[in-house]
């Protein structure tokens, strides 16, 4: 394993969106010659078009992070990467550790209940995650993490109009290799890892295998519970995680690799901060903005594992064949208090159960003027839950239900050299899904949970009805189209131009009342033009201008019963939104061993259209609406600085990240949060030998308070500006806070 190049940049961006590049060769031959002829900036591979190419040539608006990077950050979950990627947000927001939201360019989804499709992609080794609740993902045995920013339709098909993010585990080769770290840090923070590599027959078979132990303990605490012995601590972590890997290649021309991965998460649920103080309880507002009250169990799981067979045979010099099949399932028993009181004044246990299956056949064709990715996709799924919404201390409703989907896709995207210096590139994806539903529906004037034995003594009774509302089956069809097109200006420079499409699934309402329709997918088209150029193999300058449009976004909306007197609310597409931006990349070797970088993001977003039944036509709403999760401006400033000396290799970095404000809530946000920054440092050391590590990083230094999700409850404000009492007969407006101050030192050792 390589652990120190004092040419290694802090981080290497690419931004760019349309089209093709003159490749003689394979990918993997451009990459290493490059590689050798450049003196000054470091050349990354990525797979963000489903082939091996390099970073800075391939004509995709992506941002890569290898392993020793993330090392060097002391970078441990993947929501960190987006402080460097522009137009980004990846946040553990909700009320377990686990659970991913994501938006790029100001396209995701915010609600993560069964039945309700991503924005974004999450990919481990090219299997797609379809589940938020275990998607944020420990930096394990990571060989890099890449960022595609924009529609991925023709590639990577639906659920990708924002863009798509890949977790890429690293390949074995060489000798064995026996890897150690260990952890430890304030809060508690212990972290223990091991990873193995052995050859079982040298040059053909290997075994590989990663673990991993995570624990913390809390930022706060719960300060008051209804349930006795219950464990206080509030955003604290408890994960075990391990993955084996086995490798094949009988010859060159055949390659087989078989992963299983398992993950499970005792953390306790998180509470979130009453921002008002609560009109049915004396408990204050808390002091501390981690600590929380509950009337619900703090105890929380999150399983996750999964397996995949990846086979592929190089039929020649320009012809491939590749096969993925894969499997995928997850289990979480979660509570999620609300109100954030000892009250059970609107409390959610609730189940969530996933299983999903996918196989891909792709023929792949590398030419001298002609690049071919082509594939066939199936994919299938059962995503299942269960809650129990308990309010006023004495009601429950009651919901259960299934959204399974089962799709087909075929796709290609080609790119040809119309001249040395022009290519084109021409892509496009044809989908077939369909998707099946149930929903259950009662109500009780009893307090229910999911399952006997949720709280001690509970016992689920044999007569607490089921009624189904609605049994729905839908079938959708969508072409994904891309265009672009591409100058060399010289070796260094390019400009490209693209149009792209993208859609995410539809779905039937998980929280139906009635029998009512499925809503149709939700669409993004983009348009890109931008400029990739280096220059004195020194300085790096990238910038992308984007615009898209997002239409028929699905939101619930008041529509007529078939009694035209009484008003129900259902899902619907209902929404449109814009957005303009541009993202500007920026490094500089300034010498060696003295790297700076720049990384910004600027978008302009808003909801053109949002289309509300008023009882005898529609109302245009969009100006109680926002794009959340959006900040106008990112930007990340980072230098790092290496040396060499008697006792070892030193690298230091410094990182200052900058949010904009932005809205926590679509709906009629009452809450957001200002803009803020997060200074990072870190002292990175490696010995002469290259056995032992030692890293130290301390972040957040400032101590920075900032929410990263919320949940408002309330009735809004009166003119006098009082809070009103919203559902649950309570003022509740909750806040979810990223990560305080921390320091951590890390120390491995590889024999």
């Amino acid at each position: 394993m390589k652990r120190y190049n004092k040419k290694l940049s802090y981080l290497a961006l690419a931004i760019a969106s349309a089209l093709t590049t003159n490749i003689a060769t394979a990918a993997e031959e451009v990459s290493e010659k490059e590689v050798e002829n450049d003196s000054g900036l470091e050349r990354i591979q990525v797979t963000a078009r489903k082939s091996l190419e390099t970073l800075q040539n391939v004509p995709v608006s992506v941002t890569s992070v290898g392993a020793e990077q993330l090392a060097q950050n002391g970078i441990v979950v993947m929501t960190e990467i987006q402080q460097f990627s522009p137009n980004t947000t990846l946040q553990s927001s909700r009320g377990t550790n686990s659970t991913l939201t994501a938006f790029i360019r100001g396209v995701g989804q915010q609600d993560p209940l069964w039945g309700y499709e991503s924005g974004v992609g999450i990919y481990v080794d090219d299997v797609y995650l379809a589940r938020p609740q275990g998607a944020v993902l420990d930096i394990i045995d990571v060989e890099r993490i890449e960022v595609l920013r924009g529609p991925q339709g023709s590639l990577y098909g639906k659920n990708t109009i924002g863009g798509a993010i890949k977790y890429v585990t690293k390949k074995m080769s060489g000798e064995m290799e026996f890897d150690l770290e260990a952890t430890f840090g304030n809060y508690a923070r212990q972290d223990y890892k091991v990873a193995a590599k052995v050859p079982i027959i040298d040059d053909k078979l290997y075994l590989g295998f990663a673990l991993a132990s995570l624990t913390r303990d809390g930022y706060g605490e719960f300060l008051e519970s209804a349930l006795a012995n219950q464990d206080r601590e509030n955003y604290n972590k408890d994960v075990f995680a391990g993955r084996i890997t086995v490798e094949f290649e009988p010859n060159d021309d055949l390659f087989f690799r078989f992963n299983y991965d398992k993950t499970t998460d005792d953390s306790n649920a998180k509470g979130g901060y009453r921002i008002l103080p609560s009109l049915l309880t004396d408990a204050p507002v808390p002091d501390s903005v981690y600590d929380s009250y509950t009337s619900l169990p703090t105890t929380n799981l999150v399983e996750n594992e999964g397996w995949s067979l990846t086979a592929e045979y190089f039929i020649n010099d320009f012809w491939s064949i590749k096969s993925v099949t894969a499997a995928r399932e997850s289990y979480s028993p979660t509570n999620i208090d609300f109100d954030n009181t000892p009250l059970q004044i609107f409390d959610v246990p609730a189940i969530y159960d996933d299983e999903q299956f996918s196989q891909e056949f792709q023929l792949n064709y590398a030419g001298e003027d002609l690049t071919l990715v082509s594939g066939l996709y199936y994919f299938t799924s059962e995503s299942c839950g269960h809650y129990d919404a308990i309010i006023f201390q004495a009601l429950t409703a009651d919901k259960a239900g299934c959204n399974d989907s089962e799709s087909y896709a075929l796709y290609a995207q080609g790119s040809y050299n119309l001249t040395e210096d022009l290519s084109v590139t021409l892509g496009g994806r044809y989908t077939q899904e369909e998707k099946t539903a149930n929903v259950t529906s009662d109500l009780y004037y009893t307090i229910e949970y999911p399952e006997s034995g949720w709280i001690p003594g509970y016992v689920r009774g044999d007569d607490i009805l089921q009624t189904e509302v609605l049994n729905g089956e839908k079938t959708w069809n969508r072409f994904t189209p891309k265009v672009g097109v591409e100058y060399q200006v010289d070796q260094d420079m390019m400009i490209f131009a693209s149009y792209s499409q993208g859609f995410k699934g539809g779905s039937f309402n998980p929280r139906a009342s009635t029998n009512e329709p499925a809503v149709n997918p939700e669409t993004v088209d983009s348009v890109e033009i931008g400029i990739k150029s280096e220059w004195f193999d020194q300085l790096r300058i990238n910038a992308t201008l984007f615009a898209l449009e997002h239409k028929d976004r699905q939101y619930t909306s008041v529509v007529p019963n078939e009694d035209p007197s009484i008003l129900e609310q259902r899902l619907g597409n209902i929404g449109q939104s814009e957005a303009t931006g541009i993202e500007l990349e920026m490094e500089y070797a300034a010498t060696d061993d003295l790297h700076f970088n720049l990384a910004i993001g600027y978008i302009d977003t808003e909801f053109t259209e949002v289309l509300s039944w008023n009882g005898s036509g529609y109302d245009d709403i969009s100006d109680t609406y926002v794009v959340a999760n959006t900040p106008d401006i990112t930007a990340n400033m980072g230098v790092s600085y290496s040396m060499e000396t008697a006792i070892g290799s030193f690298v230091a970095n410094a990182n200052y990240y900058y949010r904009g404000d932005y809205a926590l809530i679509e709906i009629q946000n009452r809450l957001n949060q200002e803009a803020y920054g997060l200074l990072n440092f870190g002292l990175n050391w490696y010995s002469n030998d290259g056995d032992w590590t030692a890293s130290l990083h301390w972040k957040n230094i400032t101590d920075e308070e900032y929410m990263v999700g919320a949940y408002d409850f309330t009735g809004g404000q009166d003119e006098d500006g009082t809070w009103l009492p919203g559902f649950g007969g309570d003022t509740t407006l909750i806040a979810y806070y990223g990560d305080p101050s921390t320091v951590a030192l890390t120390i491995g050792y590889t024999f």
